[in-house]
């Protein structure tokens, strides 16, 4: 090996056109490839005591056999993987990519994700890897239905642990994947113990039990049989000959710690585990030189791609990069973007957006529950797509977090999905699949995109009762790369809708309020407000302003609050008070330089909203305007943090009121008069 070329596996073991290492059934081709791994993972261990790296790192130190079996075995170039924290022997078998593991775990440059992914986050073509238990099997699912859907020969294995058996998404996206019959591996790396719970202590009943509840076929191995690595292929390709899914359990012994140095088994247990070494045995079944010959040559690759590591500098920030957004470079349709389909109310708006999306794009899908005729949703959006477009709206079992974890699924292998969740309320079911996945994939691996949207019906005043009657949007605000667009019907929701699917290439959530589903849309003299250059999204997802130019009192507001802000600028009206009304349509990322700008001049601001007021959209422009230098009056008018009552005389009494934004504005104004 030269000293300018960096080490990776193809110096050892051919490889295929997509860099992946093939490894052959023999003892020697797969001791040599295992104790690759075993080295590697024994010199981050040795970089963590010598302080060169941190964080945590789960090696499989024990379990290279079974980690590197179905990975092995997925040949296809469609062939996906997803893995969990104890991933490295999974992505070395997949990439090769020795010395972009080390790096990342160092968090070097030369990493394979430059440091951003450290040692539980790794992307290599259609390898992903998450820290978060369970959260990678639906977004197989999702993947795997893409791959039925193009009638790719692919497979999607998804590799977890013994202790995952407890989440419950495992078994959501067993559903779908059932459900569904897609091409999709579940592989259960049996090992039987946590960090030092024994899984037979937190885990009923039997493991392949599980797979086999759903109607999967089922199989069982053991990672220290001579045969293993044969039958594991053979499980591979009988799933994806069928193009079911299957469920495979390995028994295995992890000899290396949970995480790092933390191992406090008994000694007698772990001399077992070391008796039973898959790897130790292969090894000294090998002739004493062949080993020895296989042992140095790994010892060579692992000290150069130390020397490597150790070369390339630390991994440094792009200032520049501040956000995780990306976007055509202006909406498709800008030249039309202040034409609204007036006439028809917002359903329609909506349906006319999903239809025509349907009909000029084949990426498009919707999935949601109770999606096909004659029901089209609980609130009628997708009334008559199921007739016209057959197998592009799928109606999805009660199923949040799994079916928006398929979709992420589905945008990463480039179609656009869209989501109905029945009732805002319930997209906190399904927040770890947007906090931990949807925003995380391009925000760590610079080549993903999730173009996702999340439909909602939003808000109260129906009677609805306390979960199903809340405007939950303060809650997804808070998730840093996600887009949250709640219209009026003062905007064009289905325009805007097409936008957010079309080209907005951001995982969003698009909130529709209950009540304006009947509302008439119609601009009634709004305008557009110019957007700032430096706010992502206002481009596509417009301000809209009405009113004084030289306001007494601006009123800004979203949703169906911008009726209601409405009212009381009718109101004020009378009384001779000049008013303006602000409607954004963008909450995040927060449009705020085109908001304060705008804003600046006004004497008082009164921001209603149906959310509780703590920690939201008035609460950040807020802020955002006290530190531009704002010294007029703002107020805010917004619900209590109480549950929304069923009762309509309770729920009238919890959410906002004209009376409560006149008394506002009055108290404002009055305030104002005392001080002169």
């Amino acid at each position: 090996m030269t000293k300018n070329a960096p080490a990776q596996a193809s110096r050892l073991f051919p490889c295929n056109a997509d860099g992946k290492p093939l490894i052959h059934l023999d003892s020697a081709s797969v001791y040599s490839y295992g104790s690759l791994i075993r080295k590697a993972e024994e010199l981050l261990l040795r970089l963590f005591s010598q302080g060169l790296l941190s964080g945590t790192t789960h090696t499989c130190i024990g379990q290279e056999l079974c980690a590197m079996s179905v990975v092995r075995a997925l040949n296809n170039p469609a062939d996906v993987a997803l893995s969990n924290h104890r991933n490295h022997g999974h992505f070395l078998t997949y990439s090769g990519d020795f010395l972009g593991l080390v790096a990342e775990i160092m968090g070097r440059e030369a990493g394979v994700c430059g440091g951003i992914g450290g040692s539980q986050h790794l992307a290599f073509r259609g390898f992903h890897s998450n820290g978060v238990q369970g959260g990678m099997t639906a977004i197989g699912a999702g993947h795997a239905l893409a791959l039925k859907r193009r009638k790719e020969n692919g497979v999607v294995a998804v590799i977890i642990g013994d202790g995952t058996t407890g989440q419950g998404l495992l078994y959501e996206s067993l559903n779908l994947a059932s459900t569904w019959a897609v091409p999709m591996l579940f592989v259960v790396e049996n090992n039987s113990i946590a960090q030092t719970t024994p899984t037979v202590d937190t885990v009923g009943g039997s493991l392949e039990g599980r797979g086999s509840a759903f109607g999967i076929k089922t199989w069982r191995l053991n990672d220290s049989h001579a045969d293993f690595l044969r039958s594991t292929e053979d499980v591979v390709e009988e799933v994806r000959a069928s193009g079911k899914p299957g469920f495979l359990v390995i028994d295995t012994c992890r000899l290396g710690p949970h995480s790092k140095g933390d191992d406090l088994r008994d000694v007698d247990h772990m001399e077992a585990i070391r008796a039973r070494d898959p790897l130790t045995r292969l090894g000294l079944g090998l002739d004493p030189s062949i080993k020895a010959d296989i042992d140095r040559a790994a010892d060579e690759f692992l000290n150069e791609v130390y020397r490597d590591a150790m070369e390339s500098p630390e991994s440094t920030s792009d200032s520049s990069n501040r956000h995780i957004f990306f976007a055509d470079r202006t909406p498709p349709d800008t030249a039309n973007s202040t034409t609204v389909s007036t006439g028809g109310n917002v359903r329609a708006s909506l349906n006319n957006a999903l239809d025509e999306l349907l009909a000029a794009n084949p990426e498009v899908i919707l999935l949601g529950e109770d999606l096909h005729d004659p029901y089209g949703g609980a609130f009628k959006v997708t009334a008559g797509l199921s007739t016209r477009y057959p197998g592009r709206v799928i109606s999805t079992p009660i199923s949040e977090a799994g079916v928006v974890g398929a979709a992420i699924g589905l945008a990463l292998d480039g179609y656009r999905p869209v989501v109905e969740i029945m009732f805002a309320d319930f997209l906190s079911l399904a927040m770890d699949q947007l906090y931990n996945h949807a925003v995380k994939f391009p925000g760590m691996f610079a080549d993903a995109r999730v173009p996702l949207v999340l439909r909602t019906p939003s808000g109260g005043r129906r009677g609805y009762g306390p979960t199903h009657s809340q405007s939950p949007e303060n809650l997804m605000t808070g998730v840093p790369g996600l887009t949250i667009v709640f219209p009026s019907h003062r905007h064009d929701p289905g325009l805007l809708l097409r936008r957010a699917v079309l080209g907005w290439n951001s995982p969003t959530v698009f909130f529709e309020h209950k009540l304006l589903y009947g509302r008439t849309v119609d601009t009634a003299g709004y305008q557009e407000l110019a957007p700032d250059a430096s706010d992502h999204g206002a481009e596509w997802f417009p301000i809209l302003t009405r009113g004084s130019r030289e306001p007494d009192v601006t009123l800004v507001a979203y949703g169906d609050s911008v009726q209601l802000a409405e009212a009381v600028a009718a109101q004020l009206a009378e009384e001779e008070v000049a008013c303006e009304i602000v409607a954004p349509s963008l909450l995040a990322p927060l449009p705020r330089a085109t908001l304060v700008n705008h804003l600046m001049g006004s004497p008082r601001i009164v921001v209603i909203e149906e959310a509780p007021s703590e920690f939201g959209f008035a609460a950040e422009l807020g802020s955002c305007l006290l530190e531009a230098g704002y010294r007029g009056r703002y107020r805010r008018v917004a619900s209590p943090p109480i549950p929304i009552p069923a009762a309509r005389s309770l729920e009238t009494a919890v959410l906002p009121s004209e009376q409560n934004v006149l008394d506002c504005v009055i108290g404002a104004i009055l305030a104002d008069l005392a001080t002169t």
